[in-house]
C-alpha cells in the first residue's frame, strides 16, 4: 500500500501540472519527517515553510505566515502544497490552500494516528479563534491523502496513544461487529495499526461520503466532541487544569456522553462501565471542579452543531447505533461529570 501510494505521488510530482511545490512542516516535522518524505517521494524542487507546532498554534497568525511565504515565493493557481504533519498542521494547511487565490491544490501526508484515522480526512479545514475549536474553516477535499504509518516510529508514546481516541470513537459508531469497540480493544494497537489505520480511516470515509458539508449523518463523527472540544478549549484558557491533548478531551467527552445516553436512551449500563474502564487504562483521569464543570457547559454553545441556543448532542443507542442532534440540560451534564470525577 505505501509503495502504491508512493509511486502516485510520485507521478503528480515530476509532472508538469504544478508550477511550483510547497512542504508544509512544523518544528516537528521538519526534523523528523520531512527527511524520510524527501526519501520515499523523491521530491527535489520544493519551498519549504515552517510553523510552530501545537493547537495553540492553530490560528490566524500561523495562516499569515503561511501566506506570507506564498507569496514570498511567487505561488500560483498551480501551486501545490504539501501540508506534512499531524491533525493540527494538516487542518492549517488545508485552510490556508483552499483560501489563498481562492484555492490552490494540496496533499495531505499526516504523521500522527490521530491524522491517520480522521483529522487528514473529510475535507475539513480550519483554525481556532480566540481559542475556540474550528471557528473558522471551509470544506476542501484534498487531492489526495498518503497513509504511512513509518512516521508513527517518530512519535513518542502518549503522541501515538493520543490518536487513539477517534478510534475509539469509530469504534463505538461502527455496527461492524468485526470493528466495533469489543473487537478494537483485543487488538494489539502497536502490531496492528496498519489494519486499525486502513479499517477505521474507512468508517469515516464512508459516513463522510453519505453527507460530506455535515447536515446529516456526518454529526455522527462528533460522538464525544460537544464536550470533548469544549474541554480542550477550556483547558488552554483555565489555570486550573493543564492543557489537553485532543485525544485526552475527547476521552473525557467519550465518557460523559455516553453516560448521558445511558439516562437517556438506555444505553447499556455494563457496556458504559466496560468502555470507561477500557479507556482510562491508556489514559489519566482529570480532576474537575464545580467551577470547571460549569464554564464548560457555557464553552459548549460555540459549538458548531448547535442550531441557535439550542446544544445539539451526538449520544448512542448503543454501540453502532447513533443518534444525533439531542438536546440535554445543565443538570444532567452535570451529573455525567460526577459519573466521571468517580473515576478518580
Amino acid at each position: 500500500m505505501k509503495l502504491d501510494q508512493y509511486s502516485l505521488l510520485k507521478e503528480k510530482l515530476n509532472s508538469d501540472k504544478y508550477s511550483s511545490i510547497f512542504i508544509l512542516v512544523d518544528d516537528n516535522t521538519d526534523k523528523f519527517c520531512l527527511d524520510i518524505f524527501k526519501e520515499k517521494s523523491g521530491v527535489k524542487r520544493f519551498n519549504k515553510i515552517i510553523i510552530k507546532s501545537g493547537e495553540e498554534n492553530k490560528n490566524i497568525e500561523s495562516c499569515l505566515l503561511i501566506w506570507d511565504k506564498l507569496n514570498e515565493f511567487n505561488a500560483d493557481r498551480k501551486s501545490l502544497l504539501i501540508n506534512l504533519g499531524g491533525g493540527v498542521l494538516t487542518d492549517i494547511g488545508g485552510f490556508c490552500a483552499s483560501t489563498y487565490l481562492r484555492g490552490i491544490s494540496f496533499i495531505n501526508i499526516p504523521t500522527t494516528l490521530l491524522g491517520m484515522v480522521d483529522a487528514a480526512h473529510g475535507g475539513k479545514t480550519g483554525i481556532d479563534f480566540k481559542l475556540l475549536k474550528n471557528q473558522i474553516g471551509v470544506f476542501k477535499d484534498p487531492l489526495e491523502v498518503v497513509l504511512d504509518s513509518d512516521y508513527l516510529k517518530t512519535l513518542s508514546k502518549d503522541e501515538f496513544i493520543n490518536g487513539y481516541a477517534e478510534v475509539f470513537k469509530h469504534s463505538l459508531l461502527t455496527d461492524n461487529p468485526d470493528l466495533d469497540f469489543n473487537s478494537l480493544i483485543k487488538k494489539d494497537f502497536y502490531k496492528d495499526v496498519d489494519f486499525i489505520i486502513s479499517k477505521y480511516s474507512e468508517i469515516k470515509n464512508e459516513v463522510v461520503k453519505s453527507d460530506k458539508f455535515e447536515s446529516n449523518n456526518r454529526k455522527i463523527l462528533n460522538l464525544g466532541h460537544t464536550i470533548g472540544h469544549a474541554i480542550e478549549s477550556y483547558s488552554f484558557m483555565s489555570n486550573s487544569i493543564n492543557e489537553l491533548k485532543h485525544g485526552e478531551a475527547i476521552i473525557v467527552g467519550l465518557i460523559t456522553e455516553l453516560y448521558i445516553s445511558h439516562k437517556l436512551f438506555s444505553f447499556p449500563l455494563s457496556d458504559l462501565e466496560n468502555i470507561k474502564t477500557e479507556l482510562l487504562k491508556h489514559y489519566k483521569v482529570i480532576s474537575f471542579s464545580d467551577n470547571d464543570v460549569n464554564q464548560i457547559y457555557d464553552l459548549m454553545i460555540f459549538d458548531k452543531k448547535n442550531e441557535g441556543s439550542r446544544i445539539n448532542f451526538v449520544l448512542l443507542e448503543a454501540i453502532g447505533r447513533p443518534v444525533i442532534d439531542k438536546e440535554i440540560n445543565r443538570e444532567l451534564f452535570i451529573d455525567s461529570f460526577e459519573y466521571y470525577n468517580n473515576s478518580l
